[in-house]
């Protein structure tokens, strides 16, 4: 058997990944990070939030064994607990990983489960980023649901990107407008998360979410009366990137 060929650097690929995908639709993109090599193992990371259907129904045409991660913070909602149970068995995917916070970690740092509100940055670092980031040390790519039209530093989000770990970042959706996730939601039937007809067109922490009043827009219910407007899983340099329109991962 040959040797397989060594990777190129991840800021090569990634640029020869645009360029060959670059009018690709969405559920093409994703195929291909999943079984291409120059890729490396890939997982969605899923949030099983407000659109999180989208992706994760793309994944189950494509490989229902592939994996999916997703991040409970033991301080979600229980009906996100419930859609994830439930999602995950009617789109029948046999590969999803549940993430929780250290438990010796939470103890010292957050004994009274308390730290949402004295500093939210090390709650979302303690329950949300570090247990990902230790469940990514494992893959050479991870897929998310950001999308152009979220604004800030999404407007020319490529399909491909490095992340700060020298990972390869997978946006299948980066070109996709609202109406585009609706119409993909409604003409495959797929199950809506139940809080976003209650009004939470974006679903996080039970204690840090409120909901959305008309008009307002669809993150106004994340910290609300904070200044704080991203959980920091995608970061650059040590600074969080997301914008304040951003939908969770």
């Amino acid at each position: 058997m040959p040797l397989e060929a060594p990777l190129e650097p991840v800021a090569t690929r990634v640029a020869d990944l645009n360029r060959r995908h670059a009018h690709h639709a969405a559920h093409d993109v994703l195929a291909h990070a999943l079984t291409d090599p120059q890729v490396g193992p890939t997982a969605l990371v899923s949030s099983f939030g407000a659109e999180a259907v989208v992706l994760l129904h793309m994944v189950a045409t494509i490989d229902r064994t592939a994996p999916v991660l997703f991040v409970d913070t033991e301080m979600l909602f229980p009906e996100t607990l419930d859609y994830q149970a439930d999602l995950a068995a009617k789109l029948r995917l046999s590969n999803v990983t549940v993430i929780r916070p250290d438990r010796d970690e939470t103890f010292l740092a957050d004994p009274e489960n308390t730290l949402h509100v004295t500093d939210p940055d090390a709650c979302c670092d303690l329950r949300k980023t570090r247990p990902l980031e230790r469940a990514l040390t494992t893959y050479g790519a991870w897929v998310t649901g950001r999308k152009r039209y979220q604004g800030g530093r999404r407007v020319a989000l490529d399909f491909f990107e490095p992340d700060a770990a020298g990972r390869i970042k997978v946006n299948p959706l980066a070109h996709w407008s609202p109406s585009d996730v609706a119409d993909y939601i409604d003409n495959n039937r797929l199950p809506r998360h139940p809080l976003v007809a209650k009004g939470y067109p974006s679903i996080g922490c039970l204690p840090c979410t409120t909901r959305v009043a008309e008009g307002e827009d669809s993150r106004a219910g994340r910290w609300r009366g904070r200044q704080k407007t991203e959980c920091g899983i995608h970061v650059a340099g040590g600074r969080a990137t997301r914008p304040a329109a951003e939908e969770a991962v």
